[in-house]
């Protein structure tokens, strides 16, 4: 365990590593909404030639590469050679959403001259982070489909600088930096305009985006997003900066793993059977992931026993699939902070550029345990990616992501790891360049043991 005072060990950025940094700056550029992050998945993998399945169809009794998306949530695995059902699943589970600011169904709104729109924090914002920034709008929209009396859902995404929220000026605020608190409810209602109050102002903006008539638009899940695109940072580009990081880079590097994982299978592995590499990307993680799309639903469950039942296994041999099964449940960690030390365990200083990180909880809001965590460390002494731990302070509550759910909605033990990053679940977070691609690397031996 290395002393709380001397300084970790880190990984200098590789050419792998700049490009998978590079990337995923990319991926988190396109991904302002879970919604948009499912597809920005979607196309990546059937580009590689993954098939998508509607889930109110029958499902294929043919191997092969296949995902499914539910809203914010996508699920995906390949049952090519040589995968089996019956030797169990590797699953690399995330999750697609970031606090931010949603937009209320009565959006408009304003006073004293201003417009503005009504929004709701969604998870738990660092809520000053959101302050003085240029913001555009993401999300989906529900269109009434036409001649069917139905409805179909688009995505719509507008980068223009639409919204801000203004802060109030220290001189009429003397005291605010001795400390600023912010109502949700009364202080964090942006501004996109000036004039009165324009109903309706709102749904035909969405309507001009989704091409549809005001009147054709029926709901929405719209949010803002900080329009300042991903970069690396530093004089030695060893940092990243971007939206969203919590938990999208956990998401790119379970595809990327997938993929990779994939691309590893030769005519050599032929016969020397293997789980089924499984990657599901869980929508509402930071709201508590009780949802039909979140990790508390049956939406990896229902997709697994289709996956068993699709490969000729009953529902006792997908049970005992379960049993040989093994998660990775890939979120965010806190790195030490460099202007906040005393806030963290002194024995489990955590550094960026320096390894994915295992996180652990005697109180299992984290899922990891002795066996799973060996799992996971034989896995990155395979890959040669180093290892780090966190555990919180006693003194202080931890937060808890979706290993536990999974691992008692599944009974397959579960591992919580993550890439250590500072001002998680602020608008724009910041990690290390070289922590991505060790992460992946990580993901890939897990996924093809």
């Amino acid at each position: 365990m290395p002393h709380p005072e001397r300084p970790l060990a880190t990984t200098p950025a590789t050419d792998a590593a700049v490009d998978q940094a590079t990337d995923l700056c990319g991926f988190l550029d396109a991904a302002p909404s879970p919604y948009h992050a499912v597809g920005e998945v979607r196309r990546r993998l059937v580009e590689r030639g993954f098939s998508e399945i509607d889930e109110s169809a029958p499902w294929p009794r043919q191997r092969g590469r296949h995902l499914v998306s539910r809203g914010g949530t996508l699920v995906a695995w390949s049952t090519e050679d040589p995968a089996r059902v019956e030797d169990g699943f590797r699953i690399v589970g995330a999750h697609t959403d970031s606090p931010n600011l949603r937009i209320k169904p009565r959006a408009d709104a304003g006073q004293a001259g201003w417009r503005q729109l009504g929004v709701e924090v969604y998870g738990g914002v660092l809520l000053n982070s959101w302050l003085d920034r240029d913001l555009g709008l993401s999300g989906r929209v529900a269109v009434r489909s036409g001649s069917d009396g139905g409805a179909e859902v688009r995505l719509v995404r507008d980068d223009r600088p639409l919204l801000r929220v203004p802060q109030l000026a220290i001189h009429l605020d003397r005291g605010v930096n001795d400390g600023l608190k912010l109502n949700p409810q009364t202080q964090m209602t942006p501004v996109w305009g000036t004039g009165s109050v324009d109903e309706g102002g709102f749904r035909a903006h969405l309507a001009d985006l989704a091409e549809v008539e005001p009147g054709d638009v029926l709901s929405w899940d719209v949010m803002a997003h900080d329009l300042t695109p991903a970069t690396l940072l530093g004089l030695d580009r060893s940092l990243l900066a971007g939206a969203r990081i919590d938990n999208l880079l956990s998401c790119h590097a379970g595809t990327s793993a997938l993929l990779r994982a994939l691309d590893e299978i030769d005519d050599g592995a032929a016969g020397s059977h293997r789980p089924v590499p499984v990657v599901c990307l869980f929508d509402h993680e930071e709201v508590g992931s009780e949802s039909s799309s979140g990790a508390s639903g049956s939406v990896l469950a229902t997709v697994l026993e289709r996956i068993a039942l699709g490969a000729g296994v009953d529902r006792d041999g997908w049970f005992a699939a379960l049993a040989r099964s093994a998660c990775i449940s890939a979120d965010g960690a806190h790195a030490t902070h460099p202007n906040y030390t005393e806030r963290h365990e002194p024995a489990h200083h955590v550094a960026v550029n320096a390894g994915p990180v295992v996180k652990a909880n005697a109180n299992v809001r984290y899922a990891t345990d002795a066996p799973s965590a060996a799992l996971v460390r034989l896995a990155a002494e395979a890959a040669a990616v180093p290892l780090q731990e966190f555990v919180v302070r006693t003194d202080m509550p931890c937060g808890s992501t979706i290993g536990p759910v999974t691992a008692a909605r599944l009974g397959v033990p579960t591992v919580d790891v993550g890439v250590a990053q500072l001002s998680m679940h602020s608008a724009r977070e910041l990690c290390g360049s070289a922590d991505p691609e060790l992460f992946a690397r990580l993901l890939v031996r897990f996924l093809r043991p």
